[in-house]
């Protein structure tokens, strides 16, 4: 059962960094958006503006690049571990999946 539990709020984390990373995506699209609907407007401030906001968009770009690469290497590393695991445990898989199907079971039976 602790196996599920763990299995459980690391797939929580995974989607929750998957959101954050998708959300990250939309304000850079946006402010991408900002950036260049401004790029007729004058005034030395304005540009100066532009300039740094287009700096910190190119470094938030690339942390988000490095993140997102490292959320997949260990989603890939859990799942090899996982199905390692299956295949040197048969049985004990098979155990944890059926008790996961009998609490599934009787919390659903109770609604």
């Amino acid at each position: 059962m602790i196996t599920t539990n763990l299995l459980g709020r690391s797939a929580d984390t995974e989607v929750s960094k998957a959101q954050l990373i998708a959300d990250f995506k939309m304000v850079i699209a946006d402010a991408e958006a900002l950036i260049k609907a401004t790029a007729n407007q004058n005034g030395e401030t304005l540009v100066n503006l532009r300039n740094k906001a287009e700096a910190s968009l190119a470094v938030a770009k690339a942390k988000m690049a490095e993140a997102q690469e490292t959320i997949v290497e260990k989603g890939k590393a859990a799942a090899k571990v996982t199905d390692e695991y299956v295949h040197e445990n048969p049985w004990h898989a098979i155990g944890v999946a059926a008790g996961v199907g009998l609490v599934v079971g009787l919390l659903v039976g109770r609604r």
